[in-house]
């Protein structure tokens, strides 16, 4: 495997004013006469032959090839390299009991890593790359829904270009919602199940969307506090995939028009916990109709041009 290395200029301009820990690799930068070096160099096939490095902590930030960058909660930025032997793995269940072997290409942006590394003369290799399955599982669910949203949005682009100017104009503005809506359906204990008055429901709420110009829904899972954390977190995300997936399905409501589904397992209770009653009313997943502030000023302004 050969890597190639450029000017942090070039290749992390964002991060220009921020230390990177390749000490020896930034030896070979002449960045005070202004040039660019380019070294290329092969990593080891051996990774035996070298010494401990630092162990890392922190979230991916960035990703270019197999050149890897975490963030630490102190801002700190610290760059790695990935070998064809470092082992990436995600651990969950009781005690992170339960390891899963992943490949490299599951290092999404955003998702919280403990890093061994080794150092190479040229910087710091990846010896083992551990994350925690839910963490993971977030990562990929907001990835993955990103991607699939974004495509079929550059679908409908390419049908139509006039109404695209009209619409990047309109989401340009979109970062703050109005919640024109929530329908919560509630669950039994360790159930993600719809009833046929919950598929019922999730249709109408629908519906009701549908007549609002511009909205979207949001689909929020939560639990209430039996069990431990990565069982209700995965549980949660259960009871908000179920929702999505027949919102979708069997009401007909478009994929593009869904926001990334989240799992919040124990989190923001609507009731007390101490109660079998607070416990029920947690068991939910909350369906929110939003439209942006920005549509909705345009709306509220029409209405009353038209003196309504």
């Amino acid at each position: 495997m050969r890597v190639t290395y450029k000017s942090p200029a070039l290749l992390l301009a964002a991060a220009a004013s921020v230390a990177i820990a390749t000490p020896a690799l930034a030896q070979q930068w002449n960045s005070a006469e202004g040039t660019t070096v380019t070294v290329t160099a092969d990593l080891p096939n051996d990774l035996s032959t070298l010494t401990e490095g630092p162990e890392l902590e922190g979230y991916v930030s960035a990703r270019t090839g197999n050149r890897v960058q975490i963030t630490g909660e102190d801002g700190r930025v610290t760059e790695f390299l990935l070998s064809e032997d470092t082992q990436i793995r995600s651990a969950g269940g009781f005690l992170g009991a339960q390891r899963t072997a992943l490949t490299s290409d599951q290092l999404y942006n955003g998702v919280p890593v403990t890093v061994e590394t080794l150092n190479w003369e040229n910087g710091l290799v990846a010896k083992s790359v551990r994350m925690r399955s839910r963490d993971l599982r977030t990562a990929a669910m907001i990835n993955n829904g990103t991607a699939q949203r974004f495509g079929e949005n550059e679908t409908a682009i390419a049908r139509n270009a006039a109404a695209t100017d009209a619409l990047r104009a309109r989401m340009g503005s979109i970062d703050q919602y109005n919640i024109r809506g929530t329908t919560d359906v509630n669950f039994d204990t360790g159930r993600w199940q719809l009833t046929a008055a919950d598929q019922a429901e999730l249709c109408r709420t629908a519906q009701q969307a549908e007549q609002m110009e511009n909205s979207l829904l949001l689909v929020v899972g939560y639990t209430d506090n039996v069990g431990d954390e990565d069982f209700n977190q995965e549980l949660s995300e259960k009871r908000a995939g179920r929702v999505v997936n027949y919102l979708q399905q069997q009401c007909g409501w478009q994929p593009w028009r869904m926001l990334t589904p989240t799992g919040m397992a124990m989190a923001d209770p609507a009731a007390d916990n101490s109660t079998p009653e607070g416990r029920a009313a947690n068991r939910r997943v909350a369906v929110n109709i939003l439209v942006s502030k920005a549509v909705d000023g345009i709306n509220e302004e029409a209405v009353a041009q038209a003196g309504y």
